[in-house]
């Protein structure tokens, strides 16, 4: 029997709901628009962010501050938590835990975090969370775990 790929490969959308949280509550927060973090991807439990480098982002030279890896990180996984919850009766989330580990400094690069939940529960959500120099293929600068608890 044949069968349509386009339909077996196709993502479930976000909910337009989430989207919009995503959107004014994530990146429209005052932290992500003064480091000027962007949307790369949005799928349900999959999340990419882009983090352009600037100068205002360093600690020392080139060498991006680790608080602002950290930052993106929570962004990303914060996102991810909530791409798949139901908009229905979601009225908020907060981390519950973070464990990070950098793994390689970035210097004067662009960052790519890509969250990706591990398991969803009903009220919690663990995330994996990885950050790219460059782009996906870039040098892996920090890996992270973090726990989500929605509301």
């Amino acid at each position: 029997m044949p069968h349509d790929s386009a339909a077996i490969d196709a993502a479930p959308a976000v909910d337009d709901r989430i989207r919009s949280v995503v959107d004014t509550v994530l990146l429209g927060s005052p932290v992500a628009r003064a480091l000027g973090v962007r949307l790369h991807r949005l799928e349900i439990d999959h999340v990419e962010l882009l983090l352009p480098f600037h100068a205002d982002l360093v600690t020392h030279g080139d060498t991006v501050h680790g608080g602002v890896i950290a930052t993106l990180v929570d962004i990303c996984g914060a996102a991810a938590a909530g791409s798949g919850a139901d908009a229905g009766t979601l009225q908020g989330g907060a981390t519950s835990s973070l464990a990070l580990q950098y793994l390689a400094p970035a210097r004067g690069t662009d960052l790519l975090a890509i969250a990706r939940v591990l398991r969803r529960g009903r009220k919690q959500v663990a995330t994996d969370i990885t950050v790219h120099a460059g782009g996906s293929d870039g040098e892996l600068v920090a890996k992270a775990l973090m726990g989500s608890v929605l509301f």
